[in-house]
């Protein structure tokens, strides 16, 4: 390392340590050496030769969001049975803090590394991560992609993903069979893995029920709950209604977008119905109509398999699909001629 870097052994150490006031150039040399030599510093070596982590490392892009909290607490609830110390990594989103941080769990030797949610799933993202679950695989960890696609067949990594496309089509094909055909879709977000799932089985659904398919109808936005407001204010500022129900890419939307159409006087059922995704709080509050997806299971299910891959058990599944379904509530009424 010491002399891929041009520096000396001292240097390395205390640069990697965090306790070198080094020069940018000099820091950027060593640093560029550990990309170059896929190094990982052996935390354990420092101070604890010989012992081993028993932990699980789960990254998400956010802890305050119902959707990533559930999931981690199914994986810490199945961690904890399996004897194993949870730890929780936050990314914002941004995947290059995504994959430092897959590093850092792969520097304290966690028994698996569970990647949750959303992602633009490029080919650069492809190749690097591919990258990482073949070094987590070689240092006797596991990657595991918890509602995210497979990264292909030659890469090492579990997937445990749930219905999204299913769900979405069915969620729209609930709307279609009350009679609503202008059904505005709010969050679409090109290249990234949910909204590209979801609104798949919206469009499915349209087509399946012989209604033309809109571009006008499918709004693009953040699975935020400012955004569904946002969504929805903006549409019906730009002139009269053209839609009798909204399908929101989540529930979060759904609440935002509630409260976008009763500051215009417009109630739900009523005037416009509504569904969503996801059967999360705000969902239940708001009598929502939404598709549920079964959060911890999708966490202890990650767990489960990367600790059954780990004790070498044969026939392990290396790729599950959970079922999502429709919840009822009062926020759909038929849209009558």
């Amino acid at each position: 390392m010491a002399k891929h870097a041009g520096v000396s052994v001292a240097t390395v150490s205390r640069i990697l340590s965090g306790t070198y006031p080094s020069a940018p150039a000099t820091r950027g040399k060593v640093m560029r050496a550990v990309r170059e030599l896929d190094y990982v510093a052996n935390a354990h070596a420092r101070g604890l030769a010989g012992a081993s982590s028993s932990s699980v490392a789960i990254i998400v892009n956010s802890v305050i969001s119902p959707h990533y909290a559930a999931v981690a607490q199914g994986v810490q609830t199945q961690a904890a049975l399996e004897g194993r110390l949870c730890i929780v990594g936050t990314t914002g989103g941004d995947p290059e803090r995504e994959l430092a941080t897959i590093q850092l769990m792969r520097e304290e030797h966690a028994d698996a590394v569970i990647l949750v949610g959303n992602v633009v799933a490029d080919d650069a993202y492809r190749e690097r991560m591919g990258e990482y679950a073949r070094a987590l695989a070689l240092a006797g960890s596991q990657l595991v992609l918890c509602g995210r696609p497979p990264l292909g067949a030659d890469v090492p990594a579990i997937v445990v993903e749930y219905d999204n496309t299913g769900g979405a089509y069915a969620i729209t094909s609930h709307l279609l069979s009350a009679g609503h055909q202008r059904i505005l879709f709010l969050g679409r977000r090109d290249g990234y893995s949910t909204p590209k799932s979801r609104i798949a089985g919206y469009r499915a659904a349209l087509a399946a029920y012989h209604v033309p398919g809109d571009p006008a109808l499918e709004v693009a936005g953040t699975m935020e709950r400012h955004e569904g407001y946002r969504m929805v204010r903006e549409r019906l500022d730009a002139g009269p209604r053209d839609f009798t129900a909204i399908f929101a890419g989540n529930d979060l939307i759904a609440a935002g977008a509630r409260q976008a159409l009763r500051e215009r006087g417009l109630r739900i059922p009523d005037d416009v119905s509504m569904v969503g995704f996801d059967d999360l709080p705000p969902a239940a509050d708001i009598d929502l109509t939404t598709v549920h997806v079964p959060h911890e299971e999708l966490g202890r299910t990650a767990v489960r398999l990367a600790l059954e891959r780990e004790r070498g058990r044969t026939g392990a599944a290396e790729h599950v699909l959970l079922g999502t379904h429709i919840v009822v509530r009062d926020s759909v009424r038929p849209n009558l001629p």
